[in-house]
């Protein structure tokens, strides 16, 4: 199958519901399934698609199926369950998680839809919902370069990169070692705001500076402001965060690397959530150094 002409989306989150709107707005005929179906209604009317009852019932007849839901089980359920999409895809069809979840799902998932001809890649973002919203994500694939090759113009609607890493599982331990990179950065911009502030400088103007040099990250850039203003919801929340650095950890034992950063960060994250703070975005370890001692 070259052609790609109906499309079905599972998940229509603070991700998925952006990203499917993309599809939409290319002219792809678009099926949408959600778990609450009030919101599938919405985006249905939104952006003129159709919401269906079922992930079986979203699935039959697209060419292509994309899923971007909260864990490996939820991704098993609308794939693998007695309504899962995988009931309805025909040989040919096409089907991608982009769901951040572990390598043995996306291997459990490969062989499920080799058994059906149905050709698999799983396919993480990274971004965050603006990314999603702004068509600007960047996505890391796991799968065989020619079903990639076909694929990759649709991902292309909603992402500024798409690469494909490897064979199957390859996306998802990609995503593995962004999140491990990003709790770190996340940890060490919180540690130098809270330092500023105790030492009585303008964090605003010690951003500007730094900045410029070494120290600068996407986290600098798009998230200071809000930490500097004490505001903790403009994105990723700490709930799913501790999901995808707990898939880390298990990983890491299994190939024997040693994650000491990662697992301190994970257990500051479990602060925040003794906080109350498991929904605030994962900028809030600020928050958490801030708190009365």
């Amino acid at each position: 199958m070259n052609t790609i002409k109906t499309v079905a989306f599972i998940g229509l989150g603070v991700m998925g519901y952006p990203m499917a709107g993309h599809l939409a707005k290319q002219g792809l005929t678009t099926r949408v399934y959600n778990r609450t179906h009030s919101k599938a209604d919405a985006w249905a009317k939104e952006h003129g698609g159709t919401a269906h009852a079922t992930p079986k019932e979203a699935a039959e007849g697209a060419d292509l199926v994309l899923i971007c839901v909260g864990n490996d089980n939820d991704v098993r359920q609308v794939t693998t369950g007695s309504d899962g999409v995988l009931s309805a895809m025909s040989r040919g069809s096409f089907l991608i998680d982009h769901t951040t979840a572990s390598a043995d799902l996306a291997l459990e998932l490969d062989a499920a839809c080799r058994e059906q001809g149905v050709a698999f890649l799983d396919a993480p973002v990274s971004g965050g919902q603006q990314g999603a919203e702004n068509g600007a994500l960047t996505v890391m694939c796991g799968g065989e370069q020619h079903h990639f090759d076909t694929v990759q113009p649709i991902l292309a609607h909603y992402s500024k990169a798409v690469t494909l890493m490897g064979t199957a599982s390859s996306g998802q331990l990609t995503k593995m070692v962004n999140q491990i990179c990003i709790a770190g950065l996340v940890q060490g911009l919180s540690e130098g705001l809270h330092f500023a502030e105790q030492a009585g400088l303008d964090q605003q103007q010690v951003i500007d500076v730094i900045s410029k040099g070494a120290a600068g990250s996407w986290q600098m850039e798009n998230r200071h402001k809000t930490m500097i203003a004490d505001e903790y919801d403009h994105g990723f929340a700490v709930n799913w965060m501790r999901k995808d650095l707990n898939i880390c950890l298990e990983q890491a034992r299994r190939l024997d690397a040693t994650l000491p950063v990662t697992a301190l960060v994970d257990q500051f994250y479990a602060d925040v959530q003794r906080m109350e703070g498991g929904r605030w975005d994962t900028s809030s370890l600020l928050k958490r150094l801030r708190k009365p001692q």
